[in-house]
């Protein structure tokens, strides 16, 4: 037996026959290949981008799964350092996250593993890599993952996924080195200079008056938050992180922390000759990063207002002065009051803790810790009360699970895999713990958590 036939097996039994069917000794699966390639991200007249990317393209190819349906990858990891496969928002068995040293051994340069997960939850999700995921993103890993509706999806006329990437690029349009670089990881994390959207800078394409459009957006960056708006089309906001609301919202200004998604359906309301574009805004200005030419109509009229998809199989919360409760404290970064955290079981200074790397904490902890943030029995409901301590906002990404925001006088928000919080704020979170296994929670500006955001929890 081969060491690639090895990893092949090992990955195969890795998950119990309780939590996915048996693979078929004469399947052979797909092959997802991290490699090194080139990608026309800047104009023509630049070089072409050297890349990290599944098959070697930037993003990686749009990969559809039927709700309830099985995602069977084997991955090779052709780069010339270890990797991983997070599927980014997927409620899955614990061996398939793709978290190195919680959830699998990284696959060696060289060397495959074989991802097998059932998709049980429709909506838009995506997958990146889970080891020095801040380098291997930023340098171009990433794809958008669809599971598609078992019944009751919407009509439209198209449905199209935008992965919104942000690049930092230098002045030959090659990706800047200085992965660990600590401004970045102290402060806002890694901005780009440069904004792709499906690995274009200069997405465009047709439409027609009054056809009517799925719109799947994912931030796909390290860590920019995108503030985007839409012109010449009208519509709804009807699913977030992959979870449909349960009643429609009027398309406004979207806010997406890094990783989140929004599904959207517009309507074309753009006049023929003119541009159906969407924009992003900061502290400059707007600018458009896609756009459709509107040609004839495709309908006489706009078709009548969506009804609210179909509601995922997520498990409803049991009393919320019951639950099970933890407290997370986030520190530290550039401007904090953090003088010092525990790092390798002793306090250590501010000082020492940036000449390794880390400038974050967790309740008073720079690194993942030996024991669960909190470990609870199977089909809890889980209550986490989380303070942003920090001058600067995070996006807090819990793994295996959905949860809601508990808000003013009880109310909850909408189903979330990832939270944005502003620096100085709170927010408690309560979900089921209905998904056995360790589970990561972390703040999704990668290099905060590189710098020593992470913790992790026990569902046994």
């Amino acid at each position: 037996m081969t060491r690639r036939q090895f990893n092949m097996a090992l990955g195969a039994t890795a998950v119990t026959a309780s939590a996915l069917p048996a693979v078929g000794r004469a399947e052979t699966p797909d092959a997802l290949i991290a490699q090194p390639g080139l990608a026309r991200l800047a104009p023509a007249d630049y070089p072409e981008t050297r890349i990290w990317g599944y098959g070697g393209t930037a993003p990686g190819p749009v990969i559809h799964v039927p709700q309830g349906g099985r995602l069977v990858r084997r991955f090779v990891n052709d780069l010339p350092q270890p990797a991983t496969v997070h599927w980014h928002g997927i409620r899955l068995a614990k061996a398939m996250d793709g978290v190195e040293g919680l959830t699998q051994a990284p696959v060696e340069p060289g060397a495959d593993f074989l991802y097998d997960l059932t998709a049980p939850d429709a909506g838009t999700y995506w997958y990146h890599p889970h080891r020095r995921s801040w380098e291997q993103l930023a340098r171009g890993l990433s794809g958008v993952l669809i599971v598609d509706e078992a019944e009751g999806a919407p009509e439209v006329d198209r449905d199209e996924p935008l992965q919104i990437s942000d690049w930092r690029l230098t002045q030959d349009a090659q990706i800047a080195e200085g992965f660990d670089d600590l401004h970045d990881r102290a402060h806002g994390g890694r901005i780009g200079n440069w904004i792709t959207v499906n690995g274009t800078p200069d997405y465009r394409g047709t439409a027609h008056r009054n056809e009517r459009l799925r719109l799947r957006v994912v931030n796909a960056s390290s860590s920019r938050i995108m503030v985007l708006e839409a012109s010449g089309f009208d519509g709804w906001v009807v699913a977030l992180d992959g979870m449909p609301l349960e009643a429609v919202e009027p398309l406004g200004r979207i806010i997406l922390a890094p990783a989140q998604r929004a599904d959207l359906i517009v309507d074309v309301i753009a006049d023929q000759g003119e541009d159906a574009y969407l924009a992003m805004l900061d502290r400059d200005g707007g600018y458009q990063i896609a756009a459709w030419s509107v040609d004839e109509s495709a309908r006489s009229e706009r078709l009548p207002a969506p009804e609210a998809l179909p509601a995922n199989p997520v498990a409803a919360l049991g009393p919320l002065d019951t639950a099970r409760t933890a407290d997370l404290r986030m520190e530290g970064g550039a401007m904090g009051s953090l003088s010092g955290a525990i790092m390798n079981g002793q306090m250590t200074s501010m000082r020492d803790m940036a000449a390794a790397g880390r400038v974050w904490a967790f309740n008073g902890m720079a690194q993942m810790s030996e024991t669960p943030l909190i470990e609870v029995a199977r089909g809890e409901t889980v209550r986490l009360a989380i303070a942003n301590d920090t001058s600067w906002p995070h996006a807090m990404h819990l793994h295996g699970h959905h949860f809601r925001q508990v808000l003013a006088e009880g109310t909850l928000g909408p189903l979330r895999d990832t939270l944005l919080m502003d620096r100085g704020a709170t927010a408690d979170i309560a979900f089921v713990a209905d998904n056995p296994g360790d589970w990561l929670l972390h703040c999704h500006m990668l290099e905060h958590a590189a710098g020593g955001m992470m913790t992790w929890l026990r569902v046994t």
